[in-house]
């Protein structure tokens, strides 16, 4: 058991605890949160909590948890490598971008490089999956061109509520993204400040009340394959 403290900078004033633990802690799982938390190890200004609280610029953070998630234990994946470019696995709980990211892994191995290698696209947090990262600017802007262009296929494996009647929909909706509250809305109308979405969903395999879904988005938006999913009515399962 070690000890670990974090100062709240601006960023985070008036956010969730476990929003600037697991972004600050990338190893640090919502269950070793909730576990920990329940376990009244962690202290704000010095004072034992028990409950997710929201948390204040300048706050001290003292979290007592065990070493080998104090020390970031997330080993990079590598898929395929070449001259040019890198494809690596990665794994949940962890940001493409941003501080103690998969990108900051990435710099470190590879701190020698001229160029250290950039990712060429995005996965969320809690989403696995294949990232590609180019190991030089001519492939960079090569691969950024081609995702640009949908020259590269991007596909996503969704385990989903429910046994669809279809076994291909290509699928049209409308999004609309609320900044304020941090949400996204789907009509099947347009509407003001809705912007126009597709995706595709291929049923994979259906089980007793469950299926697995290979899904291609030609639109990029914001919780766009979680949003229109449960929109159609199958969402995501373990989708909060």
């Amino acid at each position: 058991m070690n000890m670990k403290k974090l100062i709240v900078d601006k960023k985070y004033n008036g956010k969730k605890l476990d929003n600037f633990i697991m972004e600050k802690l990338p190893n640090v799982s919502y269950n070793l949160f909730y576990k920990t938390l329940r376990k009244k190890d962690i202290k704000i200004n010095g004072k034992r909590i028990n409950a997710n609280v929201n948390v204040l610029e300048n706050d001290e953070i003292t979290i007592y948890i065990s070493d080998n998630v104090l020390e970031n234990t997330s080993k990079i994946d590598v898929f395929f490598e070449d001259a040019n470019i890198l494809i690596l696995n990665k794994p949940y709980n962890i940001e493409v971008t941003g501080e103690n990211s998969l990108t900051t892994l990435v710099h470190k191995k590879y701190s020698n490089l001229n160029f250290k290698p950039m990712p060429c696209h995005r996965l969320d947090r809690n989403t696995t999956g294949l990232i590609l990262f180019a190991k030089n600017e001519t492939a960079y802007n090569i691969l950024l061109e081609k995702f640009k262009k949908h020259e590269i296929e991007k596909h996503y494996l969704a385990l989903v509520y429910g046994i669809p009647e279809f076994t291909f929909l290509r699928a049209e909706a409308y999004l609309f993204k609320d900044n304020k509250k941090s949400l996204v809305y789907i009509s099947n109308t347009p509407k003001k400040g809705y912007i126009k979405i597709c995706t595709t969903f291929t049923v994979l395999e259906k089980r007793k009340n469950t299926s697995l879904l290979d899904v291609e988005i030609q639109t990029g938006k914001t919780h766009q394959i979680r949003a229109h999913l449960a929109h159609i009515g199958y969402p995501i399962i373990g989708d909060r």
